[in-house]
């Protein structure tokens, strides 16, 4: 466990006769090294060594537990190749840290079988392929779909569902979701199998983590659901991999080598021959690909379905009447005929929806005179205003008493953007004697009751309405506001972020037979806009993926970036050996939003990015040669901190 590029290979030791019996595959161990003792793995018991040298002996044996076991230990390595990475840092996500009480409990016992109480899965039978694809992971197949929810479904009850029905067949099962408020839907959902499905998640302590996860090497539990690293859970006897929103950010991993769930499911999928099903209500380009390869199916509702169970959906468009009447319609942040349809939710006792794309009062401001961002004096940081009327930097909180522009030198701000806080404030003026609740990062609600009230939320924080006793449930009116901070990014995967967004919104909003809207406040014309009315995101990411493949972009190309200051990223592209025909775009500056790679700089340090592109099938190539240059760079002068990342989250 050394996480060094040019160290990233099995050593061989000897193992003394005490240690025979704890020695075995997938045990922690203690081991000299360079004359320190480090952690280790033990992969493998040999007869004898290719190694002609001296061998070194095991110093002890931390755990008998085989906790790294040999489909994990492959699929670390198969993740490290694919993400130019090393071993030891995939295994650092995979394995979580002994804890020793817990670890001398004694294991539980297996669970009964578990019957399933809706065999045909009748709720599935809406979506084409979905059953057959039930009866193929039940059979012991490894059948691989994308599945697209409809508007208004219950997604964690059908998950739920088909966990059931795998687990009544024998079978394990690995749920991801993005975050902590899908887990917890999911978990509830899943109740009835009781102790046999455990939660992995960061929030939990390292006992109760640690507990569950050794649940499942065990075999106590055969059903994992979790957040990103609950992907290499060790489930025995896997059966099927569900992923659920891969295109929400919060997938994507924080940690070197980068992996993204959706690329380690696929490869667990394919060398341990089990089901795959890539869920969400959006779909993304990666997805896609793999359908268009025929490498995954589609799982998909009727046309005719869709329209039963989706929203009404408005755009600025002049040829719709209702939209049309208002002539200030582009002007206005929530145009008149907005609020007359909130006006009409409230009044039939519904909930309305507000998205609002930034949390805070006034989150970004500018000179009222020349326009120029309004920027912190000692970190350079964007100046951000309180209800109170106080100006302080969103970096290092430092209080401003006054602001003079360092253009033109006026002392007047205007606001740049309006967060959630100052929207409430705004619409509980206009909706005298209506409850304003307001969720976003910093204050969440995840669930509320029926009933009159206006809920302002940020992406990701929009609560759920409960369903009453003769109600299904949702929101009358949802309005997304602001779309151009959705729309203007300079991002590859700006309309798929904003398509995934209004999606989500619109699965929150009643059927349109039932009087639910989705308001998108920006024009009919574009692509985006229109696919949400249409409610077609294959087609949107079918679309999506042949821009990108005739652009070059991935998922078509395999695409790596290198983040650092200019001299480090200088140095490093000196000793890649590229694949022939591979592309350099660059060196540009990091684009905004993406944070620096980890490291200690000066607080007037540059940093650059490069991309490295190559086709998809030389993908592997391209992670060996960085791989290759990383080992080289570790034991020469290599210019200081520096990160690579194949296929990172975010292109601009």
């Amino acid at each position: 466990m050394l996480g060094l590029a040019h160290l990233d290979r099995p050593f061989d030791y000897l193992v003394d006769a005490d240690q025979d019996a704890q020695a075995v595959p997938g045990a922690r161990l203690r081991v000299r090294f360079s004359g320190r003792l480090v952690d280790a793995f033990l992969l493998a018991r040999l007869e004898r060594s290719e190694h002609d040298g001296k061998l070194g002996w095991i110093d002890r044996v931390v755990s008998p537990e085989p906790v790294l076991t040999p489909e994990v230990a492959q699929l670390c390595r198969s993740v490290a190749d694919r993400y130019a990475g090393t071993m030891s840092d995939v295994v650092r996500l995979a394995v979580p840290p002994r804890h020793a009480r817990t670890e001398k409990e004694e294991a539980a016992a297996p669970p009964p079988p578990f019957i399933d109480p809706d065999p045909e899965l009748t709720r599935w039978a809406a979506y084409r392929g979905a059953q057959a694809f039930a009866a193929a992971v039940a059979a012991g197949r490894a059948p691989r779909a994308a599945w697209q929810s409809t508007p208004g479904e219950d997604w964690p009850a059908r998950l739920a569902e088909l966990i059931g029905h795998t687990v009544a067949a024998g079978r394990g099962v690995i749920a991801v979701v993005p975050d902590q408020r899908d887990l917890d839907r999911l978990e509830w959902a899943c109740a009835p199998l009781g102790e046999r499905c455990v939660t992995l998640a960061a929030g939990l302590g390292p006992t109760a983590r640690y507990r569950r996860w050794l649940a499942a090497l065990r075999g106590g539990a055969d059903v994992v659901l979790g957040t990103r690293s609950a992907v290499f859970a060790p489930v025995r006897n896997l059966g099927l991999i569900v992923v659920w929103d891969d295109g929400d950010p919060s997938l994507d991993e924080p940690r070197a080598p980068y992996p993204h769930p959706r690329e380690v499911a696929v490869l667990r999928s394919h060398q341990q021959q089990c089901g795959l099903l890539l869920a969400g209500v959006s779909r993304t380009a990666e997805v896609q690909s793999l359908v268009a390869a025929g490498w995954a199916h589609d799982v998909v509702a009727e046309r005719a379905v869709v329209r039963e169970r989706g929203p009404r959906v408005l755009a600025l468009d002049e040829e719709n009447r209702v939209v049309g009447n208002d002539p200030l319609v582009r002007l206005a942040r929530v145009p008149e005929f907005a609020f007359r349809l909130a006006r009409t939710s409230l009044d039939a006792d519904r909930p309305v929806l507000i998205s609002v794309p930034r949390r805070g009062y006034l989150p970004s401001l500018s000179c009222a005179k020349c326009r120029t961002h309004a920027r912190c004096r000692a970190c350079h940081g964007p100046l951000a205003m309180a209800p109170d009327g106080s100006v302080s930097c969103r970096w290092c909180g430092r209080v401003e008493t006054s602001v003079r522009c360092a253009v033109c030198g006026s002392t007047e701000i205007r606001a740049r953007t309006v967060g959630a806080a100052r929207t409430a404030e705004e619409l509980g003026r206009a909706f005298r004697g209506v409850p304003v609740l307001t969720s976003d990062g910093a204050k969440r609600t995840d669930r509320i009751p029926g009933g009159a009230r206006l809920v302002v939320a940020t992406p990701g924080a929009e609560p759920v309405v409960e369903p009453g006793q003769d109600d299904d449930g949702g929101y009358g009116t949802v309005i997304a506001v602001d779309t151009w901070a959705h729309l203007d990014r300079e991002d590859l995967r700006a309309e798929e972020d904003a398509a995934r967004h209004w999606f989500s919104l619109g699965a929150l909003a009643r059927p349109a037979r039932d009087g639910g809207t989705l308001v998108i406040l920006a024009d009919n014309d574009i692509p985006v806009v229109q696919a949400v009315v249409r409610w077609d995101p294959v087609a949107f990411a079918a679309e999506q993926l042949a821009q990108r493949v005739e652009l070059g972009f991935p998922p078509a190309v395999t695409m790596a970036a290198v983040d650092g200051t200019a001299e480090a990223v200088r140095l490093f592209v000196d000793l890649v050996e590229l694949p022939a025909d591979a592309g350099i775009l660059g060196p540009v500056p990091l684009p905004p939003g993406v944070r620096p790679p980890p490291g200690d700089f000066g607080p007037k340090a540059e940093f650059e990015r490069l991309l490295f592109r190559v086709d998809r099938s030389r993908g592997r190539e391209l992670a060996r040669a960085l791989s290759l240059a990383q080992a080289r760079r570790a034991t020469g002068r290599d210019g200081g901190p520096l990160r690579v990342q194949v296929d990172p989250p975010t292109i601009g």
